[in-house]
């Protein structure tokens, strides 16, 4: 497919603008552009919200049958309206503010927490037409926004005065801050490779997934980025010696309605992120229209992050910090070399790299991705893990052991 007709493919939301323009006064063309962002904001959050609900239906529902139980069953048609159920309830429930607390910073920190993903998701290119999609330091820009984050959840625990969720908001903050490094890192990776910071230009470079590319790269930045989610393995929020939820324990009502909406939207902000990054955003085959080919995929990366939280159990607070600074860091910092090398060798110029050379590099990154995962995580402390050899206690029968019963007195003295 040639540029032209990827730009092509999909829905161009451009469109709107020209629908008002076409009948407004040319001297209002500052209201035509505000009722398009009206709209698309519209758009952007409700489309946001419904794949959130959906999600956590689909989410409880597929935890239920990993788990051999069944899941949402009760409120409509397979549970579908379990969602709604939901809401109600929390929206019934009495917002309370603990006495003492820092009531503006406790008010604000959801909103804080809410607004950069809406912000993130606004700036993810669906299809090839879209507007702030071709934001030209996209990639830079998400950085920055996701970064906000760990500023709310700060603010939720610290202005709650409550210990534990001050205890849960420091876990937190640690566990984002370790973890941005080598997901910045990896994302560089992304920027060196396709020559661009723009995340439609991005996506265009990708006659072959980045996937496949830097599969080094693609599986440091799903890590970090479940862990930014705090979820399965790293839901660190509410650790086992407290009966506390962390950062947002004293929040109830609407408040935490905007929280638990946050968490359960992350899902979805890391899935299209990693299908613009790395699988190749709405680029497809045949005439199936690209934002179809971009949800397909999200829905694939979203099956996965389910999978994983059914399937792991949750790591201890020091495995996670190791696993940042020894494990992932590395690891990012090997990835961005090897491609910083391989894009120098090539040297694409303004066309970017070529079919022939994302070939080349896919069978040398794959080598180099086994190798430096064996490296790293033997150096990690692999041979700890091993099982000693069974020492015979000296308050047991210290004849049990064969190797010490040398005659014939022995073992009768042993019998």
């Amino acid at each position: 497919m040639t540029e032209i007709e990827i730009l092509r493919s999909g829905f161009d939301f451009l469109g709107i603008y020209g629908f008002f323009d076409g009948f407004m006064p040319d001297n209002l063309d500052w209201l035509v552009f505000l009722i398009t962002s009206f709209i698309l904001a519209m758009v952007i959050i409700n489309a946001l919200v419904i794949s959130t609900a959906l999600l956590t239906w689909f989410e409880r529902r597929m935890l239920g049958r990993f788990q051999s139980r069944l899941g949402p069953n009760r409120w409509g048609p397979f549970g579908l309206l379990q969602p709604i159920a939901d809401l109600v309830k929390l929206l019934t429930k009495e917002d309370t503010i603990p006495e003492g607390a820092d009531k503006p910073v406790f008010t604000l920190a959801p909103i804080v927490f809410l607004v950069p993903a809406l912000i993130v998701f606004a700036v993810i290119p669906l299809h090839g037409s879209s507007f702030l999609g071709r934001l030209n330091i996209g990639l830079i820009f998400v950085i920055a926004i996701t970064s906000v984050n760990t500023l709310a959840v700060f603010m939720a625990g610290w202005s709650s005065l409550n210990k534990y969720a001050m205890f849960g908001a420091m876990r937190a903050v640690a566990m984002l801050v370790s973890y941005e490094i080598p997901m910045g890192i990896s994302v560089v990776a992304v920027a060196v490779a396709a020559q661009t910071l723009g995340l439609s230009n991005v996506v265009l470079a990708q006659d072959i997934p980045f996937i496949l590319v830097m599969p080094l790269g693609f599986l440091v930045f799903v890590t970090a980025a479940s862990a930014e989610m705090s979820r399965t393995p790293f839901d660190l929020i509410e650790s086992d010696s407290e009966l506390g939820a962390g950062y947002h324990t004293e929040y109830s009502g609407a408040k935490f309605a905007l929280l638990q909406l946050t968490e359960f939207m992350a899902p979805v902000i890391v899935a299209a992120l990693v299908t613009t990054l790395f699988l190749s955003g709405w680029r497809g085959y045949g005439a199936i229209p690209g934002p179809v080919w971009f949800i397909i995929k999200t829905f694939v990366v979203l099956f996965g992050f389910v999978w994983i939280r059914a399937s792991w159990p949750r790591l201890r607070v020091d495995q996670i910090m190791s696993l940042a600074w020894k494990g992932l860091l590395p690891l990012s910092i090997v990835n961005l070399f090897v491609i910083a090398v391989e894009v120098f060798i090539f040297n694409p110029g303004e066309d970017g790299l070529s079919t022939t050379d994302l070939l080349i590099m896919t069978g040398v990154n794959w080598g180099i991705t086994i190798i430096a995962i064996i490296v790293i995580f033997n150096l990690m402390g692999q041979s700890k893990m091993k099982r000693p050899v069974p020492v015979v206690s000296p308050l047991a029968n210290m004849y049990a052991n064969t190797n010490v019963a040398k005659n014939a007195t022995d073992l009768a003295e042993a019998d």
